[in-house]
């Protein structure tokens, strides 16, 4: 079909079949063809060379990365600052963004010192629209169904959009001749994203549409408050039984042990996933299995019933909202919250030295009802970025501001974007780490996050916290061997993108309604046939083919 024919009534009546569902993190998703004549599909078609990646040849790490996955560790900050860009990347003109965020409103852009200061370094007028994370889907909606676009969107947070590649493939621009092979040298920085950032976003209908905007390996986690698990007798290789037993007893007074939001359903992949289930999907010689049919992912349904049952999550879990439950954890309401590992440096800055912060190993459930236990892997993005349609040259500069902004840990422009201006947002510790101050937490990028529109690889790194460097580190080291990564991830479905909203909507449904008791576990085996029938068994077979054109 035209791009005309990508109606607002056509996205809007996908939104009220299926609700704005929270998925497993997964944003890239295909359209139907037969939906009007796009096709999203890699199956038959030329694929565009992935960009070339060329490393960032910067500070070496105290603490070592490794090549499954362990991020590099820095206890101390580079003392030797370099320039990541040669010149000013904009040509004065204005530019409109649009991306998610999980902080306060930020200050107006001529009232706040570290908007101006990027403006600058820019060279463009930035005008910025951040949507909170719970208005998201709707907002997005809105946009993906009519023409008035801003000039860059990032597409993130973990969301199933309806019609999502759709969209990005009718109405924005295809970046293959710029970014693709040795074409991505032209943005070194960009260049220094990884290749699986790249496949993790995937292609659409074999071209690259996006810039990746790349995470770590290690997906949500259980975010704890050390203090108070140990405390209550929380050790190495606990059982299902033992984590039970350790909420039971810090679950005190006003302190839950458990905090959840709306849109992480009881931190339904982290328990599903102690319980040995799939992430979602599991591939054995090309053919993909449905996760939710498996035993052990009913067995974490009726266990985190019996968690429920026993008092230990926070009362309005099912109703809280993501900014919310980092509220009642920071402030101690909630012992634990689970959250994105790339949230490290927020959760240290927002606990503000009450507790010791810690991420805990899953439990072993082999004992009832699971199998091996294992971490979810993170997409290894936060999710992409995309361009609106424009002339060659208007596409360029924009890929420009987004290599700016892509800047690696040890350069003077990611000093910028990360801590602000020196002396007005940070001073500097014994050992020359940023040490942001409160205008530099008002202002900062967690409240004007420009790392959701592009962002350097990540490092681990927290400001004057080195023995908190080296405990997650050491996390790292152990969580790693455990990672189990989505097989679905770049790829393409036109039956996901038509009904995945839907289904992702009645899983969480189904989900919340057995472990709040207002179901029996016996209706999960009703649930997982008619979600196979509604799709879950067409997206399998899509699934594969796409699997097969990628390998």
């Amino acid at each position: 079909m035209s791009s005309s024919s990508y109606s607002r009534r056509t996205l809007l009546r996908s939104i009220a079949a299926g609700g704005a569902a929270l998925a497993v993190p997964s944003v890239l998703t295909a359209c139907s063809s037969s939906a009007g004549g796009h096709d999203v599909s890699n199956a038959g078609k030329k694929l565009a060379a992935w960009p070339t990646h060329l490393p960032f040849q910067g500070p070496v790490p105290d603490l070592p990365g490794s090549a499954n996955g362990v991020q590099a560790g820095f206890t101390s900050y580079p003392k030797n600052l370099v320039r990541a860009v040669a010149a000013k990347p904009g040509d004065g003109s204005t530019i409109k963004v649009l991306t998610i965020t999980y902080g306060t409103p930020p200050k107006a852009a001529a009232q706040n010192k570290f908007w101006t200061a990027v403006n600058e370094a820019l060279g463009v007028k930035i005008e910025y629209t951040v949507v909170p994370d719970s208005d998201y889907p709707n907002k997005m909606a809105t946009l993906m169904a009519g023409d008035d676009l801003p000039d860059i969107i990032n597409i993130g947070g973990g969301y199933v959009l309806p019609r999502e590649a759709e969209f990005v493939q009718s109405k924005c621009a295809d970046l293959s001749e710029l970014l693709s092979g040795d074409a991505v040298k032209q943005y070194p920085n960009l260049a220094n994203i990884p290749r699986y950032a790249w496949q993790d976003m995937g292609r659409i209908g074999g071209r690259i549409f996006g810039v990746p905007v790349e995470r770590s390996k290690p997906g949500n986690q259980l975010w704890i408050n050390r203090n108070l698990f140990a405390g209550a007798g929380m050790k190495d290789g606990w059982t299902a039984d033992d984590f039970l037993a350790v909420s039971k007893a810090a679950t005190k007074g006003r302190t839950y042990a458990l905090g959840a939001s709306q849109q992480g359903v009881f931190g339904l992949n982290l328990h599903a996933m102690a319980f040995g289930a799939p992430y979602e999907w599991k591939v054995e010689g090309g053919t993909f299995t449905d996760a939710y049919a498996t035993s052990e992912f009913r067995a974490a349904i009726e266990y985190m019933a019996k968690l429920r049952s026993a008092g230990v999550f926070e009362p309005n879990a099912s109703a809280t909202s993501q900014v919310d439950l980092k509220t009642q954890f920071y402030n101690g309401t909630v012992g634990s919250m689970t959250d994105g590992f790339g949230a490290l440096i927020s959760n240290v800055q927002g606990i503000k030295g009450k507790f010791d912060l810690d991420v805990a190993l899953p439990y072993d459930a082999s004992g009832s009802g699971g199998a091996k236990p294992a971490i979810q892997q993170a997409r290894n993005i936060f999710g992409y970025t995309v361009l609106k349609k424009a002339s060659n040259d208007r596409i360029k500069l924009m890929l420009r501001v987004l290599d700016y902004l892509a800047s690696p840990f040890g350069s003077k422009e990611y000093e910028l974007l990360h801590f602000g201006i020196e002396g007005t947002h940070f001073s500097r510790g014994a050992d020359g780490s940023p040490k942001l101050n409160d205008l530099g937490l008002l202002e900062g990028n967690t409240n004007l996050p420009f790392k959701y529109l592009c962002d350097a690889p990540q490092v681990l790194f927290i400001p004057g916290r080195p023995e908190a460097v080296r405990i997650n580190h050491a996390w790292q080291v152990k969580a790693m061997p455990m990672m189990v990564r989505n097989p679905r991830f770049g790829l393409q479905s036109a039956t996901l993108s038509r009904v995945g909203a839907t289904i992702d909507q009645y899983l969480k449904d189904s989900v919340m309604s057995i472990v709040a008791g207002r179901k029996p576990i016996g209706e999960w085996d009703a649930a997982v046939k008619k979600m196979r029938n509604d799709g879950r068994a067409k997206m399998a077979d899509e699934l594969a083919k796409d699997y097969a054109a990628n390998t």
